[in-house]
């Protein structure tokens, strides 16, 4: 029979340990539907999930919401919109009450004395020209001056087929920024017009992304099979899609058969009584959504299957260990 410690040598089974102690018990959180930029391909507003709850304006009951929450044994708070930094209050009772992590597109300033150890996470959608057709400004000029040397933040840079080439100037622009990177690939949710993924684009940024790694281990925080399964949908013989994916809100979920899920996922809306399908929208294709959190949890959740080998308990543990980093429950 295989287990965990006949598989790993002594410094790899300390790596397991680090992480297998951690438990983590993450919920998404609309803060607000009001954002201040409109990119063309956010699920939030290409959904119309803005408009699938009225915002919740009490500040009294954000706390007892969160109260509940961490009774309900949430350890992670992810912060999403619209822009969670238009709304500080609802932040900072969010921070001041259990693990916080804030995805902000990086214009407002999360302001340190406020929210000293907060993680950050600031969405980039390519290089300047991609900034612009999609999001409608450079943001990058922006956030860039916000978060020089910022220890708690990264930026979540999402990847279009039109940056296959270009990666490295981005990637080497954010070291000289002095925070850290973390690579996703963009979904399409509106059909923009030559921002779709081909096989072949894929394999060549998959190529990209891996190289990037290598040149920059200081910067970059990843892994080579997390890059496989993004670009590929493939984990060990099985296909990401709707019967696979583990960030399905748990109290809606009727699969059969259902699949290994995140432990008491429920994405909220603003309303903080609304519960969203998933950790993106109902109106994506399952088949072709790109989403790093959710191929990054669709590992986690499954251990076992990883433990047929040395090299597949090995690549399960490097996702674990850059899951656990991005959120801020182990160090960089």
């Amino acid at each position: 029979m295989k287990t965990v410690s006949s598989l790993l040598d002594e410094e790899w089974y300390e790596r397991y340990k680090s992480i297998s102690r951690l438990n983590i018990r993450s919920s998404i959180y609309d803060v607000t539907n009001r954002c201040n930029l409109r990119c063309k391909g956010c699920f939030f507003f290409s959904s119309g999930e803005d408009k699938v709850a009225k915002e919740e304006m009490d500040p009294e009951k954000w706390e007892n919401f969160i109260d509940n929450e961490k009774k309900r044994g949430v350890n992670l708070a992810i912060l999403i919109g619209g822009e969670p930094t238009i709304c500080l209050d609802r932040v900072e009772a969010f921070y001041t009450r259990l693990s916080t992590f804030c995805a902000t597109n990086g214009i407002i300033k999360v302001p340190r004395d406020r929210f000293p150890h907060m993680m950050v996470g600031i969405s980039l959608w390519g290089d300047e020209e991609d900034e612009k057709v999609l999001r409608g400004k450079d943001t990058f000029s922006i956030s860039s001056k916000n978060y020089y040397g910022d220890p708690h933040a990264y930026y979540l840079y999402t990847i279009t087929p039109k940056q296959i080439g270009k990666t490295e100037r981005i990637i080497s622009k954010i070291r000289d920024v002095g925070v850290k990177v973390h690579m996703q690939l963009l979904s399409n949710d509106e059909g923009v017009e030559n921002f779709f993924w081909t096989k072949e684009e894929l394999e060549d940024i998959r190529a990209e992304m891996d190289g990037m790694l290598d040149r920059y281990p200081d910067t970059v925080i990843s892994s080579k099979y997390y890059h496989e399964i993004i670009t590929t949908g493939k984990m060990l013989d099985r296909t990401f899609g709707w019967g696979e994916c583990p960030s399905v809100t748990e109290p809606t979920d009727r699969r059969e058969p259902r699949p290994k899920s995140l432990i008491g996922f429920i994405r909220w809306a603003s309303d903080l009584k609304t519960m969203h399908r998933c950790c993106t929208s109902e109106t994506r294709d399952c088949s072709i959504c790109k989403d790093g959190a959710a191929h990054m949890s669709w590992v986690m959740v499954n251990k076992r299957a990883h433990m047929r080998s040395e090299k597949d308990l090995h690549n399960w543990i490097e996702v674990y260990e850059m899951f656990a980093k991005l959120y801020q429950f182990i160090p960089w």
